[in-house]
């Protein structure tokens, strides 16, 4: 465990590097804890957090030594991506909002400026990048996926599903607030379509189940196995990550509509109330993992077909974890907030280490498995998992360095729009 040791002393030595404590007294608080600058360093620590996850995802990183009763390295973030993305999601809707009250004619040009340049770009620069690593691998796909792939109906890089989730949601923002007046009907719609989102990921489930006979996916047998169309991570909306932190967008929109009365509120009796939220997200965590244990995102694998109600309730279970989390931890930088260089340089690179991180994590696989005649491959661990400490460097090494070249590559692109 000295990796996760070794990381969390880093973490904490980040949080603590360019940290700025406003005081005890009630009257002190940080008025630009929601700047730019802050914002921007915050999401620079979740971009972070979620190039951890998706390490710790490996199995390699799950089990100790092989020890299947033992939590491996980065055990704490192996169910917290979500929660990183809520950071996003959140970010997003506040600036959304503030920039809708004090930018003049802000929807004007909207749809190129936010969706186009800023993420239907990304998402097909990504496709080209992806196609060609995959190719370059000797990767075989049939026909019909090489091509759903680069048109994009399909997933070329299965971390690309944010830029599309981020660009429906931007672009429902777009169409309800440019043809609405009423804002509390704006806020109700956009509720709405993120609900909606979620439901459709509750009917769609993780795979094609629809595909074939009831419960075919358990029938090992099933000729459905071997067809690419019918296999996970395909099709947009399908995975439970696509969804359950959508609604800490709504949240930033709510946080920057209000910000001047939440603020005012909390100068009262800040820290009881800080008590108060922090005891409220603590009762959506352990909501959040009752649901997933007694409902379960994975329920077609019950025996129950596509099991959608239990979906459904996992998801109410969720989000509203997803949602507290982000109230807190801006309940929080009223009194501390943390900006230093490290946090600012991956703030600039979050989307672009974020889309490119699979690359790293597959190209440098071969360092923590070995071949196995059972299961195909199986972790393996050096004296002292040095093995795992360089697979985590280079994964890091690797994604900036792809993320740079990739916000280049975005930028020559951008640049010829007018």
């Amino acid at each position: 465990m000295y990796l996760t040791y070794t990381v969390y002393v880093l973490i904490l030595a980040l949080f603590i590097w360019g940290g700025k404590f406003a005081g005890f007294k009630k009257d002190q608080f940080h008025e630009d804890s929601t700047s730019l600058d802050t914002m921007k360093s915050l999401r620079g620590f979740a971009a972070i957090g979620v190039i951890l996850h998706h390490i710790s995802q490996e199995g390699a990183f799950q089990w100790a030594g092989g020890g299947y009763n033992k939590p491996g390295e980065l055990s704490i973030f192996v169910n917290a991506g979500f929660i990183f993305v809520a950071i996003f999601f959140f970010c997003s809707g506040y600036g959304l909002i503030k920039s809708l009250e004090t930018k003049p004619d802000y929807l004007n040009g909207f749809m190129k400026k936010r969706v186009i340049k800023t993420l239907v770009i990304p998402y097909y620069v990504s496709i080209l990048i992806y196609g060609i690593a995959r190719f370059a691998s000797g990767e075989k796909l049939p026909a019909a996926q090489w091509i759903t792939n680069i048109l994009g109906f399909t997933m070329m890089n299965e971390y690309a599903w944010y830029p599309i989730i981020a660009a429906i949601l931007y672009t429902a923002f777009y169409l309800i607030f440019k043809n609405i007046k009423n804002q509390k009907i704006c806020f109700a719609l956009m509720a709405a379509i993120i609900v909606l989102l979620g439901m459709i990921f509750c009917v769609n489930g993780h795979f094609a189940w629809w595909a074939g006979p009831r419960n075919w996916w358990l029938d090992s047998a099933s000729s459905l196995h071997q067809k690419w169309w019918t296999q996970q991570k395909i099709f947009w909306i399908s995975g439970e990550w696509w969804i359950n932190s959508c609604p800490a967008l709504f949240i930033g929109m709510l946080f920057a509509r209000f910000e001047n009365k939440i603020r005012e509120w909390f100068s009262r009796f800040y820290w009881g109330k800080l008590v108060l939220v922090i005891v409220i997200t603590a009762v959506t965590y352990f909501l959040s993992g009752l649901g997933q244990w007694k409902f379960g995102w994975w329920s077609e694998f019950s025996g129950n077909g596509p099991d959608i109600g239990n979906k459904i309730a996992t998801y109410f279970c969720v989000i509203p974890y997803s949602m507290m989390f982000t109230i807190m931890l801006f309940t929080i930088m009223l009194k501390y907030k943390v900006s230093n260089p490290v946090s600012r340089f991956f703030g600039k690179f979050s989307l672009e280490t974020y889309m490119m991180n699979l690359i790293p994590l597959t190209a440098f696989r071969f360092l923590i498995y070995q071949p196995h005649p059972q299961f195909g491959s199986a972790p393996v661990y050096k004296a002292g998992h040095y093995n795992l400490a360089i697979y985590f460097v280079a994964v890091f090494a690797l994604t900036i360095l792809l993320g740079m070249l990739y916000k280049f590559l975005n930028g020559l692109i951008q640049k010829r729009i007018k």
